[in-house]
């Protein structure tokens, strides 16, 4: 497992990552506002398109779970 312990990195190396994360946010803010204006809009039939392939999913994990038992 990997080790995300804030005290074991170098200050330069956390202000470099804070810096990294919000000119990230700065620059993507407006493109996400764009998205979320633009997106398609929901039509009756994508939640059935949604609902079957999850229930084969956990159909399917399931049928694991029993196999290793």
């Amino acid at each position: 497992m990997i080790s995300t312990n804030m005290d074991t990195m170098p200050t330069w190396l956390q202000i470099g990552s804070a810096l990294l994360i919000a000119g990230l946010l700065v620059f993507l803010w407006p493109q996400m506002k764009h998205w979320m204006k633009n997106s398609p809009k929901a039509q009756s039939g994508d939640w059935s398109s949604l609902i079957l392939p999850l229930t084969g999913l956990v159909l399917f994990v399931i049928f694991l779970i029993a196999l290793v038992r």
